[in-house]
């Protein structure tokens, strides 16, 4: 059996057979499986006599459903799709059409010229484009929430997918299941593009029509286009916490050092104290989100096992006794300050002192050296090789 289809459903009673008709007509000995989300209609039975092998999840969400699918699935390659009749499975063959082995190494020993544009882990549909049905997707999601966070995927993520949240969708169940998804609601989606480009998967896309649904849509615009967000920032720590982390320390200590010896004058007003203070506030929450996309890059290569040779090369420089040296030292800078802010408090007769730009820049490095120590040890936790 070459092909398994994953047809998720939740009172689909209206359009379910259809479903399995349009896939049976072009693939007649394919594996169909619809997977019951808690359906309160006729959906199982109507499936049923339409011929599909119909199994039950009873854990809510459509990233649910379908990994329960999945797991069932015995073909070598899996296609999902929605049973509601939006997408039209006599489609099927702009799919079926990359269905070859991508591993070059099984054309070795044969004259075949190998092509890699005909070879791909994962072939996703494509609703934008001409063929959209007038009224199959909301105003709002066609132009604006589902755009928005493809372009955040091809951004985060360097892939040209163009529709992420597409539901018709072909996969090598071998890809498949090293892609080890977890999600339960629909930001399965997002996690699916998301793990395959890490692990440098090939993603090809193919336009598709898109129709209106028959019955009742089970979207939440706004819980929905968090989850996929969420899921985009949780997997990509440099944008999350580098990029902000360099920006904010940067600036919070530019500001600190031009304050440090008095008042600075720019366009005419007078900056002082107060910029003082979040200059020094700045530079510490910038450097604790440094902190967190190293631990961020350095749990997702030794919990998640994933391959980062940027952290490797890290880890072997950033070692616990070098960020406790390292720490010392800042925090010796920042008593140095201390002790010449002391010294001139004892040489003024312990009168008014007036060292205060001084001693929030001393503080700023004392509190930035203990970050870098315990921060250090956090590393080193993190860094701890699971036994397997």
């Amino acid at each position: 059996m070459k092909y398994s289809i994953i047809l998720p459903c939740k009172n689909e009673g209206y359009t379910v057979a259809l479903c399995i008709k349009k896939a049976r007509k072009i693939l007649p000995h394919s594996e169909i499986i619809v997977v019951d989300n808690n359906s309160t209609d006729n959906s199982i039975s109507i499936a049923k006599n339409a011929g599909a092998i119909v199994i039950s999840e009873k854990i809510q969400g459509y990233g649910s459903a379908l990994r329960r699918g999945f797991k069932e699935a015995k073909g070598e390659y899996v296609i999902m799709c929605d049973a509601d009749d939006t997408y039209d499975l006599l489609e099927l063959n702009k799919f079926i059409k990359f269905a070859k082995n991508n591993n070059s190494r099984n054309f070795k020993n044969s004259k075949l010229k190998f092509n890699n544009d005909k070879f791909y882990d994962i072939v996703i549909g494509n609703r934008f484009n001409k063929s959209m049905k007038k009224g199959a997707m909301k105003f709002t999601h066609r132009y604006i929430g589902n755009p928005i966070l493809s372009s955040f995927m091809r951004l985060l993520f360097k892939t040209h997918v163009t529709d992420s949240h597409c539901g018709f969708r072909m996969i090598k169940k071998t890809s498949l299941d090293k892609l080890k998804l977890e999600s339960d609601g629909m930001e399965l989606a997002s996690e699916m593009i998301i793990k395959a480009s890490i692990q440098q998967m090939r993603i090809k896309e193919v336009d598709i029509t898109y129709y209106p649904r028959s019955g009742v849509s089970k979207l939440n615009s706004f819980n929905d286009g968090w989850k996929h967000l969420k899921m985009m920032l949780l997997y990509s720590p440099n944008y999350l916490f580098l990029i902000p982390g360099i920006s904010i320390f940067l600036i919070g200590m530019f500001i600190s050092i031009i304050l440090l010896f008095g008042p600075v004058m720019i366009l005419g007003l007078k900056l002082d104290i107060h910029p003082a203070i979040i200059g020094s506030l700045m530079s510490m929450m910038g450097y604790q989100l440094i902190m967190l996309w190293l631990f961020a890059r350095i749990y997702r290569s030794t919990v998640l096992n994933e391959t980062d040779i940027l952290m490797d090369d890290i880890c072997k420089y950033f070692t616990l006794e070098r960020s406790i040296i390292g720490g010392i030292f800042i925090i010796l800078l920042g008593l140095i300050f201390g002790t010449v802010i002391l010294i001139s408090w004892i040489n003024s007769g312990f009168g008014q002192l007036l060292e205060l730009r001084k001693a929030i820049f001393a503080l700023t490095l004392i509190m930035i050296g203990t970050q870098t120590i315990y921060s250090g040890f956090m590393i080193s936790i993190l860094g701890i090789k699971q036994s397997r």
